[in-house]
């Protein structure tokens, strides 16, 4: 046997190998990846459709910096003790404080008195139940992992499917339509087809959000990449028995974030409480440039003196740092604008299509 011959047998077991696993896995984890997927496509328009729902929560007007510090005040000694652990600042998109409790469980408050305005979990809002289902299959840490695994089977599915479609030169044009019959020939085309033109998008779907279950390796795979240092760790401070001034922690955020400041044009989004055993308050804050919704860059602030610690702009990190960043962003469809919204919320639908037709296709055939 020729060496050009002697590779065929080994490609054709290989092609049979990758056919079984192929459907056999699409059939199984392939729904868990096709109610991840349809979960998605709701949380595209998650915001808009919160606010659909919750009228109350739009028409505020943004709360002047005497109101917004009197607020956080109110707020933070009422609901501190209940486990908030951070608030997002009111903002032109989202006009009231959304505070974050355990459980997946979310208040809001207006934004000029603090006053109770919703309370959101699993329990009573569909959105935040399918958020928990697209995140931790609602069942925690445990179900993050089995996501996880259902995030490295998805990218099998899709590099395997490409493999198996792949054609001879003299085929192509065949191996693009799509038929209307017979079924079999139907189901495997528009399988083939639909699979083919998303492919990109579902597989970068696929990738960012198995890079997020897998958080610190796909971090320090992506900084090893680029030859990057360890990122700077945020100032330390012990608590202390004294009242937090949380007026003084606000003009503090807001003079480094002002002209002339460290932060210079970024914009305060989201407020972290500290936590046992410190005294430091750590503020996020979205950079000019930064895909992050909430942003990514931090003011690091002593509460007791009202003084900036230290500040980190994630525009200037390194290159590894910033694409870890933009993974988030990318697979929930905040950059773009409503265009890469819309097609984040496309590509949620084609795995449920695939796993339909390619279950389609498999019944057809196992009955011919």
């Amino acid at each position: 046997m020729s060496p050009r011959q002697a590779p065929a047998p080994f490609r054709q077991r290989l092609r049979g190998a990758l056919k079984w696993l192929h459907l056999w896995l699409g059939l199984s984890a392939g729904a868990v990846f096709a109610a991840v997927a349809l979960s998605g496509t709701v949380l595209a328009f998650q915001r808009e459709l919160m606010l659909w729902a919750y009228p109350q929560l739009a028409g505020h007007a943004l709360p002047s910096p005497a109101q917004r510090a009197q607020a956080l005040d109110r707020i933070v000694c009422h609901w501190r003790a209940q486990g908030m652990s951070s608030l997002d600042l009111p903002s032109a998109q989202l006009p009231v404080w959304q505070a974050y409790f355990p459980h997946n469980e979310r208040r809001y408050f207006d934004p000029a008195s603090g006053e109770l305005l919703l309370t959101r979990n699993t329990g009573n809002d569909l959105l935040l139940w399918l958020r928990d289902l697209h995140t931790h299959l609602l069942a925690g840490k445990n179900g993050e992992q089995v996501l996880g695994v259902a995030g490295l089977t998805a990218l099998f599915l899709l590099l395997s499917g490409l493999y198996l479609w792949w054609p001879r030169w003299s085929a192509w044009r065949a191996s693009l339509r799509w038929y209307r019959g017979p079924p079999t020939r139907r189901w495997f085309s528009w399988h083939r087809g639909l699979g083919l033109w998303l492919l990109p998008l579902t597989l970068l779907a696929a990738l960012t959000g198995t890079a997020m279950v897998y958080d610190e390796i796909a971090r320090n795979a992506l900084r090893a990449a680029f030859a990057e240092g360890k990122p700077a760790k945020p100032p330390t401070l012990a608590a202390s028995e004294a009242p937090i001034d949380w007026a003084g922690v606000l003009r503090a955020a807001d003079a480094a974030v002002a002209p002339g400041g460290a932060m210079a044009g970024a914009r305060l989004r989201r407020i972290g409480l500290p936590k046992a055993g410190s005294g430091l308050v750590s503020i996020r804050a979205r950079a000019p440039g930064e895909w992050h919704p909430v942003g990514r860059s931090q003011v690091w602030v002593d509460p007791y003196r009202g003084a900036v610690l230290g500040t980190l702009d994630a525009t200037r990190q390194g290159r590894g740092s910033r694409l870890y960043e933009a993974i988030y962003p990318l697979h929930g469809g905040f950059v773009g604008g409503r265009a890469w919204q819309t097609l984040s919320a496309i590509v949620g639908l084609a795995p449920p299509f695939l796993l339909i037709t390619g279950f389609l296709f498999w019944r057809r055939r196992r009955g011919r």
